[in-house]
């Protein structure tokens, strides 16, 4: 038995596998569709090096390949990360979120589902269909609102978290419908190796290296609950594990933070580790844009049941998490470069520039 992952060339799916692989014998399918935030670097480590390690380029709209793939590997879990994931991405181009995140949701859950019911009846209890979200889907909440929970009602304010809302509903749908057994986790906002320069912490890294402009949405006071990604990775494993299937499970790093407190944060470090020339503050290159549509103030979650239920808690602080962050970025100066080419820097001249 095999698990098959999906969109395990971004950054948390390739953090999952590379600690999948580390952690446990079970062989695992790595499918991609390989497009910005695929980056076959991510798995260099383990590619032609791992024999539980495998990956095929395929599109989870691709119906009819996820089912051979199933059938061919004896699928006993899907992890779905496969997701169009970047809020500003959705704001310019909301129909690739529609199409990956909702529309390829439903045809993989159609494959699960054909997968599953052609199972024994014990294997079919033992399959798992893990579906990744984010705490995005219930919206935005007011300094003194307490954090998110699971029952919460959803309110998506961008394309991106709506779209993952209508993905969320749907796998909640094929449980209740078809009994297909499926769990949700949401989670805030991950931050660690691996992660695309677009985002704001390795972007913060990027351009205050570069002597490029640290840029800052509105007046940087926006709040987000982070956490670490292997955390979250050690999370997933633990639901794939002993999770209840139908339920949802809300994964934090207990860490909130404004948007400017992580900026500055990083910028002391690089201060410390790797200091600018003439003795300057990082932080100088802190630049103020217009803000975000629909920027939403603040994220946090409540993860009280993950950790009443199956025992599990953040094993990072942020302070601890942040600086192997940095770190990672600064000895790994290769995969820096692949992961700002033409792409990223198109990006941000289109985005920030003009």
């Amino acid at each position: 038995m095999s698990i098959l992952v999906t969109g395990g060339a971004g950054f948390i799916g390739s953090n999952y596998i590379l600690d999948w692989l580390a952690e446990c014998d079970e062989p695992v399918i790595n499918v991609d569709k390989l497009t910005y935030a695929g980056n076959p670097h991510n798995l260099a480590a383990v590619k032609d090096k791992h024999d539980g390690y495998s990956f095929v380029q395929c599109d989870i709209n691709d119906y009819d390949q996820i089912v051979q793939l199933l059938k061919k590997h004896g699928i006993r879990a899907i992890v779905n990360f496969a997701a169009e994931s970047h809020v500003d991405r959705s704001i310019h181009r909301p129909e690739d979120f529609i199409q990956t995140n909702i529309v390829g949701t439903y045809r993989l859950l159609e494959a699960a589902k054909e997968h599953w019911g052609a199972l024994p009846e014990e294997d079919q209890e033992a399959f798992r269909f893990l579906h990744i979200s984010t705490d995005e889907v219930y919206g935005s909440l007011e300094p003194d609102d307490p954090p998110f929970r699971e029952g919460d009602c959803y309110r998506p304010n961008s394309p991106y978290s709506a779209s993952k809302a209508s993905s969320d509903h749907l796998v909640r749908a094929y449980h209740q419908t078809y009994g297909l057994p499926a769990i949700i986790v949401n989670c805030s906002n991950n931050y660690g190796p691996f992660q695309l320069p677009e985002k704001l912490i390795p972007m913060c890294i990027f351009n205050a290296l570069s002597g490029d402009p640290i840029y800052i949405y509105g007046d940087g006071q926006q709040i987000r609950d982070w956490l670490y990604v292997k955390d979250h990775c050690k999370a997933i494993r633990l639901v794939l594990d002993q999770g209840l299937a139908g339920k949802t499970y809300n994964i934090g790093g207990e860490a909130e933070k404004t948007n400017l407190q992580v900026v500055h944060a990083i910028c002391e470090i690089l201060d410390r580790t790797t200091p600018g020339s003439g003795g300057n503050s990082y932080a100088e290159q802190i630049e103020f844009i217009k803000d975000r549509l629909g920027h939403d103030r603040r994220y946090a979650i409540d993860t009280t049941m993950i950790k009443n239920e199956l025992g599990w808690k953040p094993d990072q602080t942020f302070e601890a998490g942040i600086e192997k962050t940095v770190a990672w970025y600064l000895a790994n100066q290769d995969w820096v470069a692949t992961a700002t080419g033409v792409s990223y820097k198109t990006w941000v001249e289109t985005h920030y520039k003009k």
